[in-house]
C-alpha cells in the first residue's frame, strides 16, 4: 500500500466515524430524554412489577393455606403464580422501551404450545397429581394397591407418588397411571374382616367341627364381638365340606390374627382328629368277560 493510499483510507475512515458521531450525537440531541425517559420508566415498571408479583404470590400462599392446600401443591401453584405475574411484568417493561410486544406475545405463545405438546405426558402426571393432593383418596403411611403396585405411600408429589413394598423396595409411580385405574386403599377403615375357609372331611362330625371353630374365634380377645364373627357351611366341595371363618379386627392385627387363626386351625384338627382332605377322584374300573 502506498502511503498516499493509506493517508487517503485514514482520512476517509476519520470521515466515517465523525458522521456516525454526529448521526449518534444529533440522535441524543432529539431523541435522548425520550429514551432516558422509557429506560427509568421500564426500570421502575420492572421492580414495581416484581414487588407485586411477590406481593400477590404471599397473599396466594395465605389464601391456599387458609384452604388447607396441601404443601407440595400449594409452593408449586404459588411458583407458577409469580412466574406468569413476573412475565407479564417484563413484557409491560420491554414495550415501555419501545420493542413490539405483540411478535414477542406471538413467540411465547408459540413455544408454550410447542413445550405443552413436547410434555403432554408430563402434563397429564402434574393434573393426576393435583387431584390425588386436592381429593385425598390416600395419604402418607396408607397401603394401598394403585397403578399395578401396591405398597405403603411415602411420598405424594406433583408427578409422581412414592411407593415402599414389604420388602423396602421404592416404587416410583406416575400419578396418571395411578388415576387412570382402580385404587385400593386396605388402611382407609379402622377394621377388616378376614375371610378363611376351612374344610373338613364328610366323615367328620359337622356340628363339632363348626363349635371348635367359633370356640377358636371366641378365645382371641384380638377378634372383635361387634361384628360378631361368622362361622357358617359355605359349600358341599367335592372332596370336603367347607366352612367360612369370617372375624373382624382392628386393622393393625388383620396380618398377625389371620396366620395365627391358620395355624391355630391346622393344629386343632391334628388333635381333634379332624380331616383336611386333598382333592380325590373316584376311579372305576368296569370288567369285560371274553
Amino acid at each position: 500500500m502506498t502511503p498516499l493510499f493509506a493517508q487517503a483510507a485514514r482520512t476517509d475512515l476519520a470521515g466515517e466515524a465523525a458522521s456516525l458521531w454526529n448521526q449518534i450525537g444529533a440522535f441524543v440531541t432529539e431523541r435522548g430524554f425520550d429514551l432516558a425517559t422509557n429506560i427509568l420508566a421500564a426500570i421502575v415498571i420492572f421492580i414495581v412489577g416484581r414487588w407485586v408479583a411477590k406481593l400477590l404470590r404471599a397473599l396466594s400462599v395465605r389464601l391456599m393455606a387458609r384452604a388447607n392446600v396441601d404443601d407440595t401443591l400449594l409452593k408449586f401453584l404459588a411458583n407458577i403464580i409469580y412466574g406468569l405475574l413476573l412475565t407479564f411484568v417484563v413484557v409491560a417493561a420491554v414495550d415501555r422501551l419501545g420493542v413490539n410486544t405483540t411478535s414477542l406475545a406471538a413467540v411465547i405463545a408459540a413455544a408454550g404450545l410447542a413445550i405443552g405438546l413436547a410434555l403432554q405426558s408430563s402434563l397429564a402426571n402434574f393434573a393426576a397429581g393435583v387431584m390425588l393432593i386436592l381429593f385425598k383418596p390416600f395419604k402418607a403411611g396408607d397401603f394401598v394397591d394403585a397403578g399395578g403396585s401396591k405398597g405403603v405411600i411415602e411420598e405424594i408429589r406433583i408427578f409422581s407418588t412414592i411407593m415402599r413394598t414389604g420388602d423396602n423396595i421404592q416404587i416410583i409411580v406416575p400419578n396418571g397411571q395411578i388415576t387412570g385405574g382402580t385404587i385400593t386403599n386396605f388402611t382407609a377403615k379402622d377394621t377388616r374382616r378376614i375371610d378363611l375357609v376351612v374344610g373338613c372331611g364328610y366323615g367328620d362330625d359337622l356340628r363339632a367341627v363348626k363349635g371348635f371353630l367359633s370356640e377358636l374365634l371366641a378365645a382371641d380377645d384380638r377378634i372383635l364381638k361387634d361384628p360378631e364373627p361368622a362361622v357358617a357351611v359355605t359349600e358341599l366341595g367335592d372332596s370336603s365340606v367347607n366352612f367360612v371363618v369370617r372375624p373382624w379386627v382392628k386393622r393393625d392385627d388383620y396380618w398377625a390374627v389371620r396366620c395365627d387363626l391358620v395355624e391355630k386351625v391346622k393344629l386343632g384338627f391334628d388333635e381333634k382328629g379332624y380331616s383336611i382332605p386333598f382333592p380325590t377322584q373316584d376311579i372305576h374300573l368296569h370288567g369285560m368277560t371274553a
